[in-house]
C-alpha cells in the first residue's frame, strides 16, 4: 500500500511579511509533527489580499523567485522537515507580475515554478491589475510518493484546470485558495459553492483534493476559511470551518484511489474527438 500524508494550513494573516512567515512556519512544523509529507499553504500568505484595490504602489511587493522572502523561508524549512511545500507568492519577472507557486521539495530546492493559468477580475478581485496570466502552463510535480498537480485559487472553478492536470498524471490536486465574502453582494456566500466546485473536481476525476484558505477580516473583506481534504470520492476527511486557525491533516491510500479511479471508467470512456468547442475562443 502506497500512503500520502498531506495538511492543509488555515490562518488569519497580518500585512507583515516576516510575522505572517512565522506564523505559517509554526503551523508547518505542527503538520510535519503529525507526518504530513506535503503541506500547504494558503495562497500568497505574504500579507494582507493586496488585490482588493489597485494601487500602483503594491507592485513593489513583487520578488524574484530566488530571493522572495516566503519562498526562501519556505525553502528552509523544507529541508530542515523534509517535506513538500507549495508555496504562493507574488513574483516578479523583470518587468512582468505573476500569481505564482513555488514547488519547494525536501532537499529545500524549488522544482519549479506555476503561474496561475486563470486570472480574475472583479470587486474585490482586481488580479488583473497586478498579475500577468501564466505563461507556464498547468503543471505536475512527481515525489517519491505520487505525482501531484497544483491550481491556485482562481484556477480552481475550472474543470479544465483538474482535468488537465490528471491528464499529466496527476494523483492528488492541491488548491491554495484566497477567498471571502463579495463585496459587491454582501448576501451572497460562495463558501458553499467553492467547496463543490472542487469536490466536483475529485468525483469527476476520482482523485482526492487538498484546499487551503485563509479566515480573518482585511480592509474590507472578510476570508471564510473551509479549509479542507476530501477523497477520491468527494467526502471530507478533515475540514475547518469559518474561524478555525490550524492545520488540517490526511493519510490517502493512493493504490486504493488508483483502483477506484480505474473502476470508474471516467478516463477510458473520455471522447477528446467531440471536444473541439473547448479549445475555441468564442
Amino acid at each position: 500500500m502506497t500512503e500520502l500524508t498531506v495538511a492543509a494550513l488555515q490562518l488569519a494573516l497580518s500585512d507583515d511579511v516576516e510575522t505572517n512567515i512565522k506564523a505559517v512556519s509554526e503551523l508547518v512544523r505542527e503538520a510535519a509533527s503529525k507526518g504530513a509529507q506535503v503541506i500547504l499553504p494558503p495562497e500568497l500568505f505574504e500579507g494582507h489580499y493586496f488585490c482588493q484595490v489597485e494601487d500602483e504602489g503594491l507592485f513593489t511587493r513583487a520578488k524574484p523567485t530566488a530571493s522572495h522572502p516566503s519562498v526562501l523561508a519556505m525553502q528552509k524549512l523544507a529541508d530542515e522537515l523534509n517535506v513538500y511545500i507549495p508555496t504562493s507568492f507574488f513574483e516578479a519577472d523583470g518587468p512582468h507580475h505573476y500569481n505564482s507557486l513555488a514547488m519547494i521539495g525536501p532537499d529545500g530546492k524549488v522544482m519549479g515554478v506555476y503561474r496561475k493559468s486563470h486570472i480574475p477580475d472583479g470587486p474585490g478581485y482586481e488580479e488583473k491589475f497586478y498579475f500577468r496570466p501564466g505563461n507556464t502552463g498547468f503543471k505536475v510535480w512527481p515525489t517519491e510518493k505520487a505525482t501531484i498537480g497544483v491550481g491556485v485559487c482562481w484556477d480552481q472553478w475550472y474543470p479544465e484546470t483538474a482535468r488537465t492536470m490528471m491528464l499529466m498524471g496527476a494523483e492528488i490536486l492541491f488548491f491554495p485558495t484566497a477567498i471571502g465574502n463579495e463585496p459587491h453582494d454582501p448576501d451572497l456566500d460562495t463558501s458553499r459553492m467553492w467547496q463543490r466546485a472542487m469536490v466536483g473536481h475529485s468525483v469527476s476525476n476520482v482523485v482526492p483534493v487538498v484546499a487551503s484558505n485563509r479566515i480573518g477580516k482585511e480592509g474590507a473583506m472578510t476570508f471564510y476559511g473551509h479549509s479542507f481534504i476530501a477523497d477520491e470520492r468527494g467526502d471530507y476527511l478533515a475540514a475547518f470551518g469559518r474561524e478555525e486557525t490550524g492545520v488540517l491533516v490526511a493519510t490517502i491510500d493512493l493504490d486504493r484511489v488508483k483502483r477506484h479511479r480505474a473502476a470508474f471508467g471516467f478516463f477510458r470512456d473520455r471522447r477528446p474527438e467531440l471536444y473541439g468547442r473547448l479549445a475555441q475562443d468564442i
